[in-house]
């Protein structure tokens, strides 16, 4: 599958190795590869990137998954389901995080899995998304697969990281959008959406 990555694609990826790197991040997350992706210029995912704001607004982008964290990864949407049946997640944080220090819920555990290999792992959130961009590659008729794939595939994976780009304004449609135009015909071959 990775020789099917362009050069652009394949920048991101280590890009994203880096930012684990970068913040002591014990494997590579979908957060990573959007980060990564937000410092790439020149590809139409830049272009796009840049059309939405997300540029702009990294700083909000990294508070956002810094709460998530601080809530254990769970999504706005789990958060509100829970809300729903009378269970405050704030509390429950608060709660733990009094007992125990802030952070002690944090999705990323700091594996050190990595010191005695040498190279951090992929999660398997991480894994699914560069396999989903192959499949929008091939639902939009592309025999590459671009940048653009993994934003696409980023959108349409639920969990947090779509959760945060959707809060602020780059869902599916609108990331395609941006990437493709409104009177692309192929656009609407890549509904094959990730999944």
């Amino acid at each position: 599958m990775f020789e099917r990555f362009t050069r652009g694609a394949r920048a991101t990826v280590k890009g994203a190795v880096a930012q684990a790197e970068r913040t002591g991040a014990g494997s590579v997350t979908e957060e990573h590869l959007l980060l990564a992706l937000l410092e790439q210029e020149g590809g139409r995912a830049s272009f796009a990137v840049t059309a939405l704001g997300l540029h702009d607004r990294r700083s909000s982008l990294e508070a956002s998954f810094a709460e998530a964290r601080r809530r254990g990864g769970l999504t706005r949407a789990d958060t509100d389901a829970l809300a729903g049946i009378g269970i405050d997640l704030g509390a429950i944080v608060s709660r733990v995080e009094g007992a125990h220090g802030e952070g002690a819920l944090d999705a990323d555990r700091r594996s050190r899995r990595w010191w005695w290999s040498g190279h951090r792992p992929f999660t398997t959130g991480a894994k699914t998304v560069l396999e989903n961009a192959l499949r929008v590659a091939l639902g939009r008729g592309d025999r590459f697969i671009g940048e653009e794939h993994l934003l696409l595939a980023l959108t349409a994976k639920p969990g947090v990281v779509a959760d945060v780009l959707a809060e602020h304004g780059a869902t599916y449609t609108a990331v395609e959008r941006a990437l493709y135009g409104s009177d692309d015909g192929a656009a609407g071959q890549g509904h094959a959406q990730a999944g």
